[in-house]
């Protein structure tokens, strides 16, 4: 498998602490993830690290993703804080880093963390780099600053109740692919009528239909899960396509609804 770009899904681990994270890692690759996310705000890296060792699936077989934190982006900083996460994944490199949020009020300016960014990749710290949180001003001074090219995605949230469409839209005419977090709002897709309908009508559940519709989008979708009934279940997804009235009907439950908004967030689009 080519590792040059992101696998159409991922294995999320946001939320997911000690033994659960080592375990459900371990779990998503012998089901067959080939893509995994963490950050070092998770603070989950070394139990990440420990699940893909235990896998016994190569690493070269495995796309690894992190993200680097906003209290971490000034030049010589960021870079050490990506080698701290070298050593906790236990992995001369990752596949992805990410700058997790834009520096709250442009503390650090854009340029500095950016090229900092860059620069890790030219030391072989990262294969690619990418971005996280931005808004599609954002996109456009990074893609600026760098180079059409040279970022390979911006993750955002996106579920059926946040299409989060305009951002989604933009960073696909740059050139960008999405990866979306929160495909099942966390876990809110449960109780929608309209899911739930919409399953019933496939024999899937509602969780599948809301990765299903991420994935038309042509969005690559990272679900967390550590049950591996459900991690095989988001993995099933993949395969569901979604008649045109189904994703029309889907489309009309987005409300905004935003999960991830701490106070440090850019002004949204």
């Amino acid at each position: 498998m080519s590792l040059d770009t992101l696998p159409p899904i991922g294995m999320g681990t946001f939320r997911l602490k000690g033994d659960d994270a080592r375990d459900a890692v371990k779990s998503a690759l012998s089901l067959g993830y080939r893509h995994i996310d963490t950050a070092q705000m998770y603070e989950n890296e070394a139990e990440v690290g420990d699940g893909i060792t235990a896998s016994g699936i190569p690493r070269r077989d495995i796309f690894l993703t992190t993200k680097i934190w906003h209290d971490r982006l000034h030049r010589s900083d960021l870079i050490n804080s990506l080698q701290e996460s070298l050593a906790q994944l236990k992995t001369d490199h990752v596949d992805l880093a990410l700058i997790h949020w834009p520096s709250p009020d442009d503390e650090v300016p854009m340029e500095e963390y950016l090229n900092a960014l860059k620069e890790a990749q030219k030391e072989g710290l990262t294969q690619h780099i990418g971005i996280s949180n931005f808004t599609c001003a954002q996109m456009d001074q990074a893609v600026e600053i760098l180079g059409k090219g040279t970022l390979l995605t911006n993750q955002v949230e996106v579920h059926p109740f946040l299409a989060n469409r305009k951002v989604v839209e933009h960073a696909q005419a740059l050139g960008l692919t999405v990866t979306g977090y929160m495909p099942l709002a966390v876990g809110k897709v449960m109780e929608d009528e309209t899911l739930e309908r919409i399953g019933r009508k496939y024999n899937v559940s509602p969780a599948q239909v809301a990765i299903a519709w991420v994935a038309s989008r042509g969005i690559v979708p990272i679900p967390s899960s550590t049950r591996p009934q459900h991690q095989k279940a988001n993995l099933e997804a993949m395969e569901l396509r979604l008649s045109d009235e189904d994703i029309a009907a889907i489309d009309q439950l987005d409300r905004g609804e935003r999960i991830a908004n701490p106070g440090f967030a850019p002004a949204w689009d």
